[in-house]
């Protein structure tokens, strides 16, 4: 069972470095989403203030890298290219599902070597919703946020992959109590994560209730675990998988409607995350009320080079965040969510048909 945790780790890394596992006709619903240009920014550049706070941690800037591997060889320089890169820069991030350093120690340094590169750094441990219905319980959480030393643990929420896997796991009934259970008794935060199809108003709501700390909206448009799991079955000659890996591989809430949703239904911090892929959407989401934003497939493609590219990745991204403070007149973060934001397309069309308020967003620093 571990050797077979440790392979699906090593496909879903070479599958996801092809890049052939974005969404195909979706997209995140950034271009949807306009700031308002100022020709008279009345800001300094040079002064303007990215730092933010996320769960009692402090920030350099609202970025963390999103929960990519760990588990084989190739996972363990991953890890540490970005670890750090983000200990540099003063930034944040997960690691992937630590299932497979449960079922065998030997593995646990390929996720340690994190808190090893990254001392001080905002680092969120994760396990799989649905393995709390098989089987795991406080015990493992505890285990994984232990391994890291984890200022947070992300429980991941995957029903689409697990669908589509070809050894998926597909009894969900029972997670959301679990869930409960586990943000009730451990002292770490929890965050409850999508991993690529969001979360709607409804399971925010939820999860709150729950009694989750943050949420991570994982939305449609990046890296598709239907479409990986599409080519994982194609080398397998699983028809019927391979075939809903293909039918479901845009499936689910983009990711500018999935934070939309959440942040109107709830009190609670959101990280937006899923195809952002760009300083300017980092922007666009922070404007959207996003506490931070995640950024993933991008990382990927440098951390396999070297901790450096990863540091000079993240760095212009910093620079382009920057810059779309500056063009908007925003002195710090905050100031970001009260400039105005116009909402257009798809994105608009659906938030105007669920019956969210997207006049708030237009109307904000008239005076």
């Amino acid at each position: 069972m571990a050797h077979e945790t440790g392979k699906r780790k090593e496909d879903h890394i070479r599958i996801c470095l092809g890049n052939k596992a974005q969404a195909k006709n979706a997209t995140a619903g950034f271009e949807d989403i306009q700031l308002v240009h100022r020709a008279l920014p009345e800001v300094n550049k040079e002064k303007i203030n990215l730092s933010t706070t996320f769960l009692g941690k402090k920030f350099n800037a609202p970025i963390i890298v999103g929960a990519m591997t760990g588990g084989t060889e190739q996972a363990t320089q991953i890890n540490a290219s970005i670890a750090e890169a983000v200990e540099k820069l003063g930034l944040g991030m997960g690691v992937g599902s630590q299932r497979a350093a449960i079922e065998n120690r030997e593995l646990e340094k390929t996720y340690k070597v994190a808190r090893e590169k990254a001392p001080h750094a905002f680092l969120i441990a994760n396990i799989g919703g649905v393995q709390l219905v098989h089987g795991y319980g406080l015990k493992e959480v505890k285990k994984v946020v232990e391994m890291i030393d984890a200022d947070a643990v992300a429980i991941h929420l995957n029903a689409l992959q697990e669908a589509v896997q070809p050894e998926g796991q597909t009894n969900f009934k029972g997670v959301l109590a679990k869930i409960g259970e586990i943000a009730c008794a451990l002292d770490t935060p929890v965050i409850v994560k999508e991993t690529g199809a969001g979360i709607s108003a409804e399971d925010a709501k939820a999860l709150e209730d729950a009694g989750v700390k943050a949420i991570d909206v994982g939305g449609v448009g990046g890296t598709s675990f239907a479409a990986v799991e599409y080519y994982r079955s194609s080398t397998k000659k699983d028809a019927v998988q391979n075939f809903l890996g293909e039918a479901f591989w845009d499936w689910g809430i983009p990711t500018a409607i999935s934070l939309i949703e959440t942040v109107q239904t709830v009190k609670l911090p959101v990280i937006a995350s899923g195809g952002v892929r760009s300083g300017t959407d980092v922007a666009k989401a922070l404007a959207l009320n996003a506490s931070l934003a995640s950024i993933t497939q991008p990382i990927l493609q440098t951390a396999v080079k070297s901790a450096k590219e990863t540091e000079d990745k993240l760095s212009c991204l910093i620079e382009e965040l920057r810059n779309a403070l500056f063009l908007v007149g925003a002195e710090k973060l905050s100031d970001l969510a009260k400039t105005p934001v116009v909402i257009t397309g798809k994105t608009g069309e659906w938030l105007q048909a669920r019956g969210f308020n997207l006049q708030k967003y237009a109307k904000r620093g008239a005076h």
